[in-house]
């Protein structure tokens, strides 16, 4: 089987169809960013290979398309892998990732097969407001002191979370119905699962998950903890459909996930016990501290517009006779308790008392944080309140 190759330059985006030998052509998408000639020593070109087949590519580079330097070997996972290039000065540089068989068994090391800071990222200590550690803030934080957030250990709950082999057909990841862009939720309605079902509800933004004080997750509060909840969606028969075990196996022949496991936790092995506080560690690292809230917080609100302003005061009862912090409360705009949210009587979807059969929990659901609530639409259980 001959060597193929994708080839691309600063140019512009490149989109090739490639042949595997014998096999039928199979899109591979080779882009290349910024889409300029004009860029000066020392700026960095973004090049992205784009391959379902996840196969290891060799990138080459060059500025005369006749003397090809080699810039690095990637093995794709998730269909996808991205690396930065420092320009050389040079007016053109050209790309190409060349696909051999024979270089298919690439180790998949951390150095391979991710793309991690050579110094990890802060989430142990981010530099938050000092109201985060001072009540009422500070009570509501559900962080158990067996499970304190490590730079380590959240940035292995990170790959975990982005990682699509959590799924029995490794199609779904976390990260495929809790998106950034959408405040950590899914702006479906409902979440899509590894063979096309879709969830009963709709997947909750995660953003100050840190600091619901009552420590259940789920709608329903059926996770007692955090490092409960983030293995049950894992093992879902429609959300990712995996077992713990065929997981473990899965991951422990890594090299990069036995990598990372060594690093957060002194050894390498690789255990559903040690995902659930990686995963929880990381979702617990997902806070909200910069807003225009949170300015106004140091000014008095004067960088707030009238009708801001207006809604904030109508928010807090000092306007009117609206109750909304009473359910969002603190600046964490998260309630307290659970609450029935008025959606439906009779009740289709029985909530928190559908688990502890409690009557007065019946309707009763989960009251998430007000945060990023620009981009967590659709709203609800259900999902049924658009933007």
């Amino acid at each position: 089987m001959k060597p193929t190759q994708a080839l691309g330059r600063i140019l512009k985006s490149a989109v090739l169809v490639v042949t595997f030998g014998s096999q039928s052509s199979q899109a591979v998408q080779l882009t290349i960013m910024p889409p300029t000639l004009s860029l000066s020593r020392g700026s960095n070109a973004t090049v992205t290979i784009n391959d379902a087949n996840n196969h290891a590519w060799v990138i080459q580079k060059s500025s005369d398309m006749q003397s090809w330097s080699e810039a690095g070997t990637w093995k794709v996972f998730n269909g996808s892998f991205q690396g930065s290039f420092a320009q050389d000065g040079a007016p053109n540089t050209f790309f190409r990732a060349w696909y051999d068989p024979a270089q298919d068994n690439v180790v998949n090391t951390t150095a391979t097969a991710l793309l991690l800071p050579g110094t990890l990222l802060n989430y142990a200590n981010p530099p938050l407001p000092s109201r985060f550690f001072q009540p009422p803030l500070s009570g509501q934080n559900n962080t158990p002191v067996t499970n304190l957030i490590s730079d380590a250990g959240a940035t292995l709950g990170r790959v975990l979370f982005h990682d699509k082999r959590l799924s029995t057909n490794q199609t779904v990841a976390c990260a495929s119905c809790h998106q950034a862009k959408s405040g950590w939720a899914d702006p479906q309605r409902f979440s899509v699962g590894w063979n096309g079902g879709l969830t009963a509800r709709n997947s909750m933004g995660l953003t100050q998950a840190r600091y619901y004080q009552r420590g259940h997750f789920f709608w329903d509060e059926r996770a007692n903890t955090l490092e409960d909840q983030v293995l049950q969606p894992i093992q879902n028969a429609v959300e990712m459909g995996m077992t713990l075990t065929a997981l473990e196996a899965r991951l422990n022949a890594e090299p990069y996930y036995t990598n990372l496991f060594a690093r957060a936790f002194g050894s390498p092995t690789v255990t559903s016990t040690r995902m659930s506080l990686a995963l929880a560690q990381y979702v617990r690292s997902i806070i909200s501290y910069q807003t225009k809230y949170d300015v106004g917080l140091t000014v008095g609100f004067t960088n707030f517009t009238a009708q801001e302003n207006l809604g904030r005061q109508v928010f807090l009862g000092q306007v009117g006779t609206a109750t909304c912090a009473a359910c969002h409360g603190t600046d964490n705009f998260v309630a307290p308790n659970i609450f029935n949210n008025g959606l439906e009587f009779p009740y289709v979807d029985l909530g928190v008392g559908g688990i502890t059969g409690q009557a007065q929990e019946m309707g009763v659901f989960k009251v998430p944080s007000l945060r990023n609530i620009a981009l967590t639409a659709p709203y609800m259980h259900d999902g049924a309140s658009p933007p």
